[in-house]
């Protein structure tokens, strides 16, 4: 195995609804886990979304309604995938900005505690891109030689993506070869929300959106309370509020 892990890194792959984090909901997860020693233990599962698959995204990832009826909602599934992923890093291709944020909504609609928290998140495009520029499946032509076949299939994909980040690390040897290595290349932000509405600068959480944008959250949030009422009362997603709530309490107890 070309990656050096200190821990376990879990591959995720999701095929979902649609691509609105706050609306649509997951139909796929599949988790590719490689522990220390190389080895794989996959999980898969259709999820019930509890609503209906536009025709639209059956047709790219091939799942109906009908597959999914009896299938367990993520609720039902989610203290099984958390335990699954429990102690694990995270890796999956354009996760940091879709796969991660979306499943984290999931938990939260669930009422399940599930943090990032310590954990490296490692977004496989990343790397492809700033060294390739190409899509997934060109990069399974390109690094692994081989044809992607089911490209849209949540364990294909999430496999496939583990393929790719082994053959990354033996093609660049710029990377490194670990987790914590490959994620200081990639250069990800300092995340504080998944849909981005907050960014650190120089350490301060600031709006990243509106018009606040550039200001310290903690600032406005003195200055103009009904703001935090607004973005609660708005079409956010709950991982957003979540943030903002943490954010909000850390200015109150500062006051006290």
């Amino acid at each position: 195995m070309n990656l050096q892990l200190s821990r376990p890194i879990a591959f995720i792959d999701l095929e979902t609804t649609g691509v609105n984090i706050s609306i649509d909901r997951i139909v796929e997860i599949a988790v590719v886990k490689i522990m220390n020693d190389g080895s794989k233990i996959v999980k898969r599962k259709l999820i019930n979304p509890l609503m209906p698959i536009p025709a639209g995204s059956t047709e790219v990832h091939g799942i109906t309604d009908e597959m999914v009826k009896d299938a367990p909602s993520f609720k039902q599934a989610a203290n099984e995938m958390k335990q699954f992923m429990e102690n694990c890093d995270i890796a999956g291709y354009n996760s940091n900005r879709f796969d991660i944020p979306m499943l984290i909504e999931e938990f939260l609609r669930a009422g399940i505690e599930f943090t990032v928290e310590g954990r490296k998140l490692l977004d496989v495009q990343k790397v492809f891109h700033l060294m390739e520029q190409r899509t997934l499946s060109a990069a399974y032509k390109f690094y692994c030689n081989k044809v992607l076949d089911g490209a849209h299939s949540a364990e294909v994909d999430a496999t496939a993506t583990w393929e790719v980040l082994e053959a990354q690390v033996e093609r660049y040897p710029q990377i490194g070869d670990t987790v914590e290595s490959i994620v200081k290349f990639t250069g990800e932000d300092d995340i504080v929300d998944f849909a981005r509405r907050f960014v650190k600068e120089k350490g301060v959480e600031v709006f990243n959106f509106g018009k606040h944008k550039g200001k310290a959250v903690t600032q406005v949030l003195k200055e103009e309370p009904q703001y935090y009422d607004w973005m609660m009362k708005g079409d956010f997603p709950l991982d957003t509020k979540q943030k903002l709530t943490e954010m909000l309490n850390r200015t109150l107890l500062k006051k006290n």
